[in-house]
């Protein structure tokens, strides 16, 4: 996994690291609050995958609870934490919610990554 393939990201940020940056290569959003067990299950998941995939995808994490983030979750609608969105060239593809384990998000990322 090289350096920035996860990483945070907020309210303010959110249209360049993600948006602008799902041009180059597509890019998962975790959308995650503290409180949220099911959150504090899928973290180690999603890292594992995302390291696996060396690369070809990378993870934005967005903490609901913090400054005006929770705008991000009305603007995508959401209804539960975690809830993960796949971005590729600026728009959304996929989405998921709960917590999943690491052989289903990688197979759920490769059905979804695939040439369209």
């Amino acid at each position: 996994m090289s350096q920035g393939d996860i990483f945070e990201t907020d309210q303010h940020d959110f249209d360049r690291t993600v948006l602008q940056a799902s041009h180059e290569g597509p890019v998962l959003v975790d959308f995650w609050a503290d409180w949220c067990a099911p959150c504090h299950a899928l973290t180690p998941h999603i890292g594992r995958v995302v390291a696996d995939l060396d690369g070809e995808v990378r993870l934005a994490k967005v903490e609901v609870d913090e400054g005006d983030n929770m705008k991000l979750a009305g603007r995508y609608r959401l209804r539960g934490f975690p809830t993960v969105i796949l971005f590729r060239n600026g728009e959304e593809i996929a989405r998921f919610s709960g917590a999943r384990p690491a052989n289903w998000i990688h197979d759920w990322l490769e059905q979804h990554l695939q040439p369209a």
